[in-house]
């Protein structure tokens, strides 16, 4: 008794599964806040942020009026972008990558 081999179907409909978009934390030049409170709110709530990035990161915003300071997640994003914003820096709407 010989038996053919089975065949498995062709799956016509794969399923791709697209990674969670990152967000940017972006923080805008203004005319009020100081180098100084900038750098403290982002060693405050951005995790891992040192005071030379925080000082990178505030003449960046000075000079080109912007500059992202956190990409991750939606809601560490959205945690970070209220933190900054309830602390009085001028913010952009978060930006999925």
């Amino acid at each position: 008794m010989t038996s053919s081999p089975t065949i498995a179907p062709v799956r016509s409909s794969q399923v791709t599964r697209k990674p969670y978009p990152n967000y940017r934390v972006i923080v805008l030049n203004d005319d009020f806040n100081t180098f100084q409170h900038v750098v403290e709110c982002l060693t405050k709530y951005i995790p891992g942020m040192t005071s030379d990035q925080a000082w990178k990161l505030a003449n960046q915003i000075h000079h080109e009026g912007q500059a992202t300071v956190w990409v991750g997640p939606q809601e560490q994003a959205e945690l970070y972008h209220m933190q900054l914003s309830r602390a009085g820096l001028t913010m952009a709407p978060l930006e999925s990558t």
